[in-house]
């Protein structure tokens, strides 16, 4: 049975305004259709189908969009931080009674082409309590931020990277419910600290992918990966790939 998913997509998106002002980062318009029906549909491709999208920012509309997945042939349920941001960590915190042990854990701007079953088979094997994976960025798309030698994570900062570190944190791990343990219930906590801690008790795997990332975070990200899924579609057009569509009942809704 494949791990159950994190999705986090509660941020602000601050760095995509005025775009997300009154649309959250997960339903901006990516190749004729919201960004997350692309990440739903490389999911579900890839055996993934039970989804816990943990949503802050104007996450009623993202819970509007895709309901509870039925129709794309997911089981998707939410987990909402309520009054307060709770971050990336408080958020998966707040979920953990709704999530398997292991899971996958994916941010919500991110579109990776990987094989998740892989990944998932070499998280059983490495005997740890998280494994990230990583790529070898060298500063190219984004700022590197993970130190990772012979197979292993040496370190991960994401605020103050060194020169050293010349690959960075993908975007796709698997964590089990127990690194959470020091995470406070119900107050902010940074997914970055999670990793850290592990890192510090030697309990965070690596795992190297070749594939670049594509991402929405930033507008030069959200333009990058517009043009290849664009390009994608019209490759693979007519064999379902990517096709992924709100159900027609809510988009007729919106």
């Amino acid at each position: 049975m494949s791990l159950s998913v994190a999705l986090l997509a509660g941020g602000m998106a601050t760095r995509l305004y005025p775009l997300t002002k009154v649309t959250p980062k997960s339903l901006v318009d990516v190749a004729g259709r919201p960004f997350i029906c692309h990440q739903m549909e490389l999911l579900r491709r890839n055996g993934l189908v039970n989804i816990v999208i943990c949503a802050g920012y104007l996450g009623d509309k993202i819970q509007g969009a895709l309901g509870d997945g039925s129709e794309m042939g997911l089981y998707i349920q939410y987990v909402f931080d309520g009054p307060m941001l709770l971050g990336t960590g408080g958020a998966i915190r707040k979920a953990l009674p709704l999530l398997g042990d292991p899971f996958f854990v994916l941010y919500g701007d991110s579109f990776l082409e990987i094989d998740y079953q892989q990944i998932e088979q070499v998280f059983s094997r490495c005997a740890k309590l998280g494994l990230m994976t990583v790529y070898k960025n060298s500063g190219r798309w984004d700022q590197s931020n993970v130190l990772f030698r012979s197979g292993q994570i040496v370190a991960y900062d994401k605020k103050r990277p060194v020169a050293e570190m010349q690959y960075i944190d993908y975007g796709l791990g698997v964590l089990r419910k127990s690194a959470f343990d020091a995470v406070p219930e119900g107050q902010f906590y940074d997914l970055a600290n999670v990793y850290r801690t592990l890192v510090q008790h030697e309990q965070l795997g690596g795992f190297e992918v070749h594939q670049r990332f594509y991402e929405i975070g930033s507008p030069e990200g959200l333009a990058e990966t517009r043009a290849y899924l664009d390009a994608r579609l019209q490759r693979k057009d007519g064999d379902g790939i990517l096709r992924a569509e709100l159900p027609k009942r809510r988009r007729e809704d919106h």
